[in-house]
């Protein structure tokens, strides 16, 4: 999503308690000054005016979480006390680049391996910048994969025993595949669940028992595309509906439970493996556009990015309990 648009929507879900996972939360916690109860806490609250906006988030072992700032071009590392320390500015787009429905350059979705190398993914409509980068403990930034400056890359998965990158392309409506060794992206599906309805298409993206799970913002979906004997993708499932403006999402347990960030509405849904989905948090919580989750154990990490409110761009974290 970005702070560019004019594209809004309104709510179509009302606030529920969820009876498959018990998350508490606070009461009105608008403000940065505001403080929440214990089972939900602002890690951090960011620096607007620097640009300091989470699109997308990955744990690190010791506590930490690192994040993609959408527009400032920058990967920065959130400690555990808040600290923010930036680790990475990517190079500036040619002049006249023009990123396709954002405008501007745009940092999308981040992974981490066991050894600390993180994976994410940059777009500038420009063709030597777009594509999938690498950024190895200590080092610089490295892009290992071109993809089409004419698309915007922005989910992003690591399948670790099969060593491949899977991206979902907002704008093209593709999930491409790209060996974490880097080199040619192969277009891995281009099922028409996949198109947007004329803004963004295929966003979050994960990898979960053998199928490749994807939401689309315009279309309000959840979608589930298994991964075949070959490598290939299969049929396309949709596991939900009824969720626009969903941007990223995170699986709570073992199962096919998850979260889902609603980014223009201020809330977080609990998507059942039925499809049925409650809200259990808003921004009387201290959402703001949120974009993406990352869960731990019974930790669930929430990025705001504040696109539309423009006030407090936060990083959260909500205790919940996972289904049984």
């Amino acid at each position: 999503m970005s702070t560019f648009l004019a594209r809004r929507r309104t709510g179509l879900l009302t606030s529920a308690i969820a009876a498959a996972l018990a998350l508490t939360t606070a009461g009105p916690t608008t403000t940065a000054a505001a403080t929440p109860q214990p089972q939900v806490r602002f890690v951090a609250h960011l620096d607007i005016a620097n640009g300091q906006r989470p699109e997308n988030i990955t744990l690190e072992p010791g506590g930490s979480a690192v994040v993609t700032f959408a527009y400032s071009r920058q990967i920065a590392r959130i400690s555990r006390d808040g600290t923010v320390r930036v680790l990475a500015t990517l190079p500036q787009p040619p002049a006249g680049s023009t990123t396709p429905a954002l405008s501007n350059p745009f940092l999308g979705g981040i992974v981490r391996t066991h050894d600390g190398t993180l994976y994410f993914l940059y777009a500038t409509g420009s063709s030597d910048l777009t594509g999938v980068w690498r950024l190895r403990p200590g080092g610089t930034p490295r892009r290992i994969a071109a993809l089409p400056a004419e698309g915007l890359p922005n989910g992003l998965a690591l399948d670790s025993q099969e060593r491949q990158l899977y991206v979902a392309d907002s704008v093209l409506g593709t999930v491409w595949r790209v060996p974490v060794t880097g080199g040619g992206p192969t277009r891995w599906s281009t099922a028409p669940e996949l198109a947007s309805d004329g803004f963004l298409g295929a966003n979050g993206l994960k990898i979960r028992n053998d199928a490749v799970w994807v939401s689309n913002l315009d279309k309000g979906t959840v979608l589930r595309i298994p991964v075949t004997g070959h490598g290939t993708a299969g049929r396309v499932e949709t596991r939900t509906t009824g969720l626009v403006d969903i941007d990223d999402f995170a699986f709570t347990g073992h199962g096919d439970t998850l979260l889902a960030a609603i980014n223009a509405d201020n809330e977080i849904a609990l998507v059942e493996p039925s499809g049925a989905h409650t809200i259990v948090l808003t921004g009387a919580d201290g959402l703001e556009n949120p974009t993406s989750l990352a869960v731990r154990g019974t930790t669930a990490y929430v990025a705001s990015g504040a696109y539309f409110t423009d006030d407090d761009p936060n990083l959260l974290a909500a205790r919940i309990a996972p289904p049984k």
